[in-house]
């Protein structure tokens, strides 16, 4: 097993998220895309929009990514007859940002392009994290904060619940300890690279009540799979941010390999069990 030379989670991390990353994000997506599948036929999403909408609404996309789930949201859930909603757009990488705001359209319009991290993130007009007048409406940070580091979790709910406006809604969804990624990083550090584990939904559901939310826990389980080997090892790659390792190679490394084979399917191929949470504060 590699030490913990060389970039940690959040680095590596950060570095996938570019151009260069595009072929191993669309494989990762070719199965990833149920993730915000599920999220979406989870809740009343219209409802939520239409219980906070007026005529400044705006929502908050944390670590927003490639724009999966507004895109996601867009194409499975009902949100005809609203007004436009305004959409920031939130991520360290310029390259995330930019591909996000590609995948918005009516009723989203997007807003600001916010290249920064949580942690540092004020509102507009705001210099002291509260204040009726600035903040979000929505707050949504969707599989966002895996790479978090640790230390900076307490720091991130703090910003989480403060960008937020009196009265309006916070969503964070992530895997829980059980779930794929969690387990499938867990074994990839303890057979391959010794890194920072990855956050769990569990971590942040108790980060945000320290901070002074009240939340509320909804679980999600669904599985993803496939029977083509090169999806799976990208969808893997992308799993542990490490495009440098083959298939075969995580098939073969210690612990990892026996995690892997416990996915395996009688024919060959990949079925990968999921547990999400949706934390609403």
């Amino acid at each position: 097993m590699e030490s913990a030379a060389g970039p940690d989670t959040a680095q590596r991390s950060l570095a996938h998220w570019s151009a260069d990353g595009r072929a191993e994000m669309d494989a990762f997506y070719a199965l990833a895309i149920e993730d915000y599948r599920q999220l979406v036929l989870a809740a009343d999403w219209q409802s939520v929009f239409t219980g906070q909408a007026a005529e400044d609404w705006k929502l908050l996309d944390v670590a927003c990514g490639s724009g999966k789930f507004p895109a996601t949201l867009l194409r499975h859930a009902d949100l005809s007859g609203l007004p436009p909603l305004r959409y920031d757009l939130l991520d360290p990488s310029a390259f995330s940002v930019a591909e996000a705001k590609t995948q918005l359209a009516p009723p989203f319009v997007a807003g600001r392009e916010l290249v920064t991290d949580l942690q540092s993130f004020r509102p507009e007009g705001d210099s002291s994290g509260a204040g009726a007048d600035v903040g979000y409406d929505l707050v949504i940070a969707v599989h966002a904060l895996y790479a978090l580091p640790p230390d900076q979790l307490p720091v991130a709910a703090e910003r989480l619940v403060a960008v937020k406006r009196p009265g309006g809604v916070g969503v964070v969804a992530q895997a829980t300890a059980r779930s794929h990624y969690l387990a499938f990083y867990d074994a990839y550090r303890a057979g391959v690279r010794s890194a920072t584990p990855y956050t769990t939904a569990e971590q942040v559901r108790d980060a945000l009540v320290a901070a002074g939310a009240d939340v509320r826990e909804q679980r999600v389980t669904y599985t993803t799979g496939t029977d083509d080997r090169n999806v799976a090892e990208g969808f893997l790659q992308r799993c542990a941010f490490d495009d440098t390792i083959t298939l075969p190679a995580m098939e073969q490394a210690p612990v990892l390999g026996d995690y892997l084979a416990g996915c395996r399917t009688a024919k060959g191929g990949y079925r990968f069990s999921h547990e999400a949470a949706l934390l609403w504060f």
